[in-house]
């Protein structure tokens, strides 16, 4: 006896393992594939008793129109649907594949670094959401599995009839997302380690909150989390090797490494290494009771911004300043050079990440200055003790891990002096409060205040832990946390 084919097996677990359902089906799946593929020629093709019994059996091959309908309305192509099927104990997702790829082509047609290819490449595998880096990140993917979802009294909710394959899907140790999908109303994203502790506890549904639809800032916060995630992780050996022996240079007043002396970093891996490095130099050569310190930061886009957000290094920093300073009370200050060619170049989710960043530093009490001309984009990033030091802190860059300098020349103090002055003046950003400032800065980004305003109220009432899930122990939320709901409170 022949093997039963995967095509047998799937129309069988789909309810079309006899010929009038069959028929039914795969006569609507040619009239969506000729829109869906944009192929008029696929809506009239048929296929008869005769020919489905042949498919069924292997004795002939699905070829040229009647292939792409079913590899259609199957999401597997043919030379797959004719293998033997694995005979396996698989739980199918309850989803028809156009539905799945329907929801794919919207969110793929929102971001530039997205790509979701929701569908494996046999039965029961999941999906891949590829989430391509730009400058800086180096690109990641993630597995994920979509439903078709309920709006129920305000949530959104996958029902008991696909909590089987949740399960399944959600049992794996591998970092994984669950994807709601309403249709034309958008995705709603969770993690999977969230939806297992979920279904843990309740049997009915699986609710996903409102708050995590994909949009502009959802994405931006998974694009950035996981591609700053994975790259730590498969950086965690040599990091923790590289920071063992930073002992030596800490004594230093200049010191640089180029990327090639640890070839094994990822870009993500450099930028903590060279953040790391520039934060212990500058904690070490600010002297308490000094003039509160103003920080030009060379930092221009949403990639660059989101170490700020994740890394559990910057709340050590952070930290650690404030203790430098306490005794003087006064924040310090931070300028930003971001031209509007530079802000208009990356796409409203990048901008968010930025604006985001920004709106930390301004909860944290520092007075935020953001510089538009072009010219002042090549100055590397430096703190600035008024009248006494400048200390050159960089760790962005493709050919250094870090580059740091210290000077108490005069000459040289009073003219970095000069730029921060020319800065400020000029600054976009005005306003006597936080929220003014952060006002100009989301109007000089082109972000839309009121929207940006109640989406991070929304998030940061409800909490991210339910999609955004660090595994790596350098990644934190807390601060994103905090600004969420700092931003929140502001009138929208």
């Amino acid at each position: 006896m022949r093997p039963r084919t995967l095509l047998r097996a799937l129309l069988t677990e789909r309810g079309c393992g006899h010929f009038a359902t069959f028929e039914e089906e795969f006569t609507r799946s040619a009239q969506l594939a000729a829109a869906k593929l944009n192929r008029p020629d696929l809506a009239t093709v048929t296929a008869s008793q005769a020919t489905w019994k042949r498919w069924l059996s292997g004795d002939q091959i699905p070829r040229s129109d009647a292939g792409a309908v079913l590899e259609f309305m199957l999401g597997v192509d043919v030379e797959t649907l004719l293998r033997p099927a694995v005979e396996r104990g698989v739980v199918l997702p309850q989803i028809a594949p156009s539905a799945a790829r329907d929801a794919a082509r919207l969110l793929n047609s929102m971001f530039d670094t997205s790509y979701l290819d929701p569908l494996g490449r046999a039965s029961g595998m999941e999906g891949v959401w590829h989430l391509d880096g730009q400058r800086f990140f180096d690109g990641t993917s993630v597995a994920v599995q979509l439903y078709e979802a309920d709006e129920q009294d305000g949530r959104v909710v996958i029902g008991a009839h696909h909590h089987a394959h949740v399960r399944a899907f959600t049992r794996a140790t591998r970092r994984a997302l669950v994807l709601g999908t309403l249709g034309d109303e958008g995705l709603y994203a969770i993690d999977a380690a969230h939806a297992r502790r979920q279904l843990a506890v309740t049997a009915d549904t699986l609710p996903i909150s409102t708050p995590y639809k994909i949009d502009d800032l959802t994405y931006g916060l998974l694009w950035a989390m996981l591609n700053l995630d994975d790259s730590l992780l498969a950086n965690d050996h040599v990091l923790h090797a590289e920071k063992q022996t930073l002992e030596p240079l800490w004594a230093q007043r200049r010191s640089a490494v180029a990327r090639s002396a640890v070839p094994d970093l990822t870009n993500v891996g450099s930028a903590w290494l060279g953040m790391y490095f520039c934060a212990e130099h500058i904690i070490r050569r600010l002297d308490e009771g000094s003039s509160p310190p103003v920080f030009w930061s060379p930092v221009r886009t949403g990639e660059e911004a989101a170490v700020w957000l994740f890394f559990a290094s910057w709340t050590q920093f952070r930290h650690a300043l404030q203790e430098r300073l306490a005794d003087d009370g006064a924040p310090p200050e931070r300028v930003f050079c971001i031209p509007a060619t530079d802000a208009g170049a990356s796409q409203r989710y990048e901008r968010i990440l930025l604006w985001l960043a920004v709106a930390m530093m301004e909860r944290d009490g520092q007075t935020i200055s953001v510089c538009a001309e072009p010219e002042y984009k090549r100055i590397d990033g430096f703190v600035l003790v008024p009248g006494r030091r400048v200390i050159s802190a960089n760790w962005l860059g493709s050919e250094g891990i870090w580059h740091v300098d210290t000077t108490d020349s005069l000459a040289d103090v009073s003219a970095y002096a000069q730029v921060v002055d020319h800065a400020r003046s000029q600054s976009v950003t005005k306003g006597d409060s936080s929220e003014e400032r952060l006002r100009s800065l989301a109007h000089h980004l082109d972000l839309d205040w009121g929207w940006l305003v109640r989406r991070c109220r929304e998030l940061g009432a409800f909490g991210i832990a339910g999609m955004l899930r660090p595994r790596s122990r350098l990644i934190s939320v807390e601060e994103l946390e905090g600004v969420l709901r700092f931003a929140g409170e502001f009138d929208g």
